[in-house]
């Protein structure tokens, strides 16, 4: 019976080990979709705001100039948002390389390294 005991506790620890690491998942899942709603909602708010802002502001600006040189500040300003776009994009890129689910993966991987063979 020593044996048998042996396995059952073997096969208890295994499932808690098993279920603690699913409920730090189902954490780490409720965590990164609560930050992916409030980061959408933000940039959709930012991005309005931001487009009329810009809108009315180039608008005005052209409208402020002389006639004779209000197509060249329409190109400029042009130019200066094409810029602002990139550098936009390029952050938006940046900030997509963080790593999903890394705290369950640092356990997972401490786990495989605590269960290979010791000489």
């Amino acid at each position: 019976m020593g044996l048998l005991q042996s396995v059952q506790s073997l096969l208890a620890t295994l499932l808690g080990l098993a279920r603690t690491r699913l409920e730090l998942l189902s954490v780490e899942v409720q965590e990164l979709l609560a930050r992916l709603v409030l980061l959408m909602v933000g940039a959709v708010a930012a991005i309005l705001l931001a487009a009329l802002a810009l809108g009315f502001g180039a608008v005005a600006l052209v409208m402020a100039v002389a006639p004779e040189h209000r197509v060249a500040v329409a190109a400029g300003l042009g130019v200066a948002f094409l810029a602002a776009a990139a550098l936009i994009a390029w952050r938006v890129r940046r900030e997509a390389r963080v790593r999903a689910f890394a705290a369950s993966l640092g356990e997972l991987e401490r786990d495989a390294k605590a269960l290979e063979p010791r000489e």
